[in-house]
C-alpha cells in the first residue's frame, strides 16, 4: 500500500483482503478487482502492476485488515459482519484511529465469545489534513556553540 502525499493510494495486494475506506459514516470496500495469489503458493507473474484506489482526502482513513478479521466465526459458523460491525463503528462517533480499531476488535471479541482462532491485524491509516513535512518529535535543535567530548 502505497499513500502518497497528496493522497493518491496505490496497492500491491497478494493474497489480502480490500482495505475499506471510511469517510464520514460511511464504510465502503476499495474493491477493484481479485487480488494477485497470495506469495509463494504459484510462480509470480513478470510484473505485478499496483492498483490504483482513488484518494484518502482529508478527515477520511482506510482501515487494512488480516484475512483472520472477516472469518471469524461465532460458534454457530457465522462469519463475522465486518462490514455491518465497520458501519456501526464509524457511526458511533470520531473517525479516530484508536476508536476505530477498538471498536472492531471488541466486536470481534464478542462474535467469537473471547479471542479468535486466528490471527488478526487491524490497522487504520487517517488523513488528518495536509501533511507536515517539516521535523517533528523530540529531536533537539542543533546547537551554536559546539563543545568537545573526550571518550576514554
Amino acid at each position: 500500500m502505497e499513500i502518497r502525499p497528496d493522497g493518491e493510494m496505490l496497492a500491491l495486494n497478494c493474497g489480502h483482503p480490500w482495505p475499506y475506506l471510511l469517510s464520514g459514516a460511511r464504510a465502503d470496500q476499495l474493491a477493484p478487482g481479485d487480488p494477485h495469489p497470495p506469495l509463494g503458493l504459484f510462480p509470480l507473474p513478470p510484473v505485478l502492476p499496483t492498483v490504483g484506489l482513488g484518494r484518502l482526502e482529508p478527515d477520511e482513513a482506510l482501515f487494512l485488515f488480516t484475512d483472520g478479521a472477516q472469518d471469524a466465526r461465532d460458534a454457530r459458523g457465522r462469519f463475522f459482519p465486518l462490514a455491518a460491525a465497520l458501519s456501526s463503528a464509524v457511526a458511533e462517533g470520531p473517525l479516530f484511529s484508536q476508536a476505530v480499531v477498538g471498536r472492531i476488535s471488541t466486536a470481534l471479541r464478542h462474535h467469537t465469545r473471547g479471542t479468535p482462532p486466528d490471527d488478526i491485524a487491524l490497522l487504520v491509516l487517517r488523513n488528518g489534513g495536509p501533511a507536515n513535512l517539516g521535523a517533528r518529535g523530540t529531536a533537539r535543535t542543533a546547537t551554536t556553540h559546539p563543545q568537545t567530548t573526550t571518550a576514554p
